[in-house]
């Protein structure tokens, strides 16, 4: 399991079996954002947050856990989103 954070929203405990549907995902994102494409940005990040959401289990507010991966928040910016990535996108691996 890991704990993945939604910026603005919370944390998702989510299954290592999600991990490569998740990192096919992100590689969407940054596709969409490499391109400055922003419509299929906004697509493509909804797609990756709901995945989270679907795949994970939402961790109680008052349980303090270390994420081990930050997503931007549902309403972020290409830019900022941009700004985010790295070599391997918003997900290592």
């Amino acid at each position: 399991m890991m704990i993945i954070r939604i910026l603005g929203e919370g944390q998702y405990d989510v299954p290592e079996s999600a991990l490569t549907e998740l990192n096919t995902l992100d590689a969407a994102v940054q596709a969409a954002v490499e391109a400055g494409d922003t419509i299929a940005f906004r697509a493509r990040l909804d797609d990756l947050l709901a995945a989270v959401r679907e795949r994970g289990t939402y961790v109680p507010d008052d349980v303090l856990t270390a994420s081990d991966l930050v997503l931007p928040a549902p309403d972020s910016e290409l830019a900022e989103v941009a700004a985010l990535l790295g070599d391997e996108g918003l997900i290592p691996g």
